[in-house]
């Protein structure tokens, strides 16, 4: 494999990984932010567009991510993107943590880096990753599964900014974007 092989195979291991870990050790879901059918919507997602489609159009011979790597600053700042992608959507990801207690159902308003520019800051920061994996492997079938990931995280991220005015009324700042600052 070509380096740019390797680098797209190591940041989706990495990104799922991660996701892995989150689930195990930090996330705390409800029905309510996590329907049984949504299991199966997202592990679709994940093997058909990134186990299947992710893969074929990067590690095939004749991928974009097979040759020579033309355009190593675009790499170096890809790889940038999605280190700040990651790192940000775990630091939201704690903070959301922190906002109910282990089995408790209170919420309170996330406060923190992000969550003054959007209502979902961790989705806003899994984007910013996705488009760091899509810079370095330059496939259009990271441009669909990124496009299904941000369409549906969208959805929830308009529910959540929803559920917050419903929850907080006055308390609650309502946020001018929902997920992408100035975008949606």
């Amino acid at each position: 494999p070509t380096s740019l092989q390797s680098l797209t195979c190591t940041l989706i291991t990495l990104h799922f990984l991660k996701r892995i870990l989150e689930t195990l050790f930090i996330h705390r879901f409800s029905t309510a932010t996590m329907p049984l059918f949504n299991l199966f919507k997202n592990s679709a997602h994940y093997w058909l567009l990134a186990g299947l489609a992710i893969a074929y159009s990067t590690y095939s011979p004749n991928s974009r991510a097979a040759a020579s790597d033309p355009w190593p600053y675009l790499t170096y700042l890809s790889l940038a993107l999605y280190a700040v992608g990651e790192l940000g959507n775990l630091y939201a990801h704690l903070v959301l943590r922190n906002l109910r207690s282990s089995g408790g159902s209170e919420r309170g308003i996330p406060k923190g880096v992000g969550f003054g520019w959007v209502t979902c800051p961790n989705y806003m920061f899994e984007t910013v990753a996705w488009v760091g994996v899509l810079g370095v492997s330059r496939s259009l079938a990271t441009v669909v599964f990124a496009a299904v990931a941000v369409g549906q995280m969208g959805i929830w991220a308009r529910k959540r900014e929803g559920r917050y005015r419903r929850e907080f009324g006055g308390t609650y700042k309502k946020k001018r974007s929902v997920m992408l600052p100035g975008i949606w």
